[in-house]
């Protein structure tokens, strides 16, 4: 049972990888997913750009459950001085993918805490570096009607069958996945409700 002395934890993210990272840690936490609108700003860098969403996922919200530990998360690929998001269409997803076959790229993924009783967003940034295996436009078309990129930065997982068109990753893999762990436990530490391998303690 859940120490009532300790908030509870609020997702804001419809993403089932942050979910399923969630619970791999052991975090009881409800998913209420925030609805902003994900365009970058003109002159922003992506880092700030992931910064920014995430935060306002967070606060967003926050403000309807005041009592929690509202967490909200981020994820671009970045390509040369090109930001790649989630796919629009398949036919955007495959020209992403054959965009990124061969060549190395890179993740930056954010984390924003929020609340409880309107404290934050505090905010942390990873990045990780990936190199893509060569593939061909037959493989990009194969691993698009798996239907999985298409909820996903830079149309791919790596947690999944996109796991097969990566060669190496250079940093943290739980950025390229979407929720940097090591980012998460800094948050939650220094909101003062550190993580305790299975729930959240009091370090107040």
């Amino acid at each position: 049972m859940r120490d009532p002395a300790i908030p509870r934890l609020v997702l804001a993210s419809a993403s089932p990888r942050r979910t399923a990272l969630l619970a791999q840690l052991g975090l009881p936490h409800e998913v209420r997913p925030a609805h902003i609108l994900e365009e970058a700003w003109p002159g922003e860098t992506p880092v700030e750009h992931v910064e920014r969403l995430a935060a306002a996922k967070a606060s967003a919200v926050a403000a309807s459950h005041p009592d929690a530990l509202v967490l909200g998360g981020d994820t671009v690929v970045l390509l040369d001085d090109a930001l790649l998001g989630k796919p629009t269409d398949t036919e955007g997803a495959v020209r992403m993918l054959l965009s990124l076959s061969g060549r190395e790229h890179t993740v930056v993924s954010a984390l924003a805490l929020a609340g409880p009783a309107g404290a934050g967003p505090s905010v942390v940034t990873r990045t990780a570096q990936v190199e893509m295996r060569a593939f061909d436009e037959w493989a990009a078309r194969a691993y698009v009607a798996t239907g999985e990129p298409m909820d996903k930065a830079g149309a791919y997982g790596i947690q999944g069958a996109g796991a097969a068109l990566v060669s190496r990753v250079e940093g943290d893999y739980y950025t390229v996945v979407g929720l940097p762990v090591s980012g998460l436990i800094d948050l939650l530490r220094e909101a003062g409700w550190p993580y305790g391998f299975g729930g959240l303690g009091t370090g107040r």
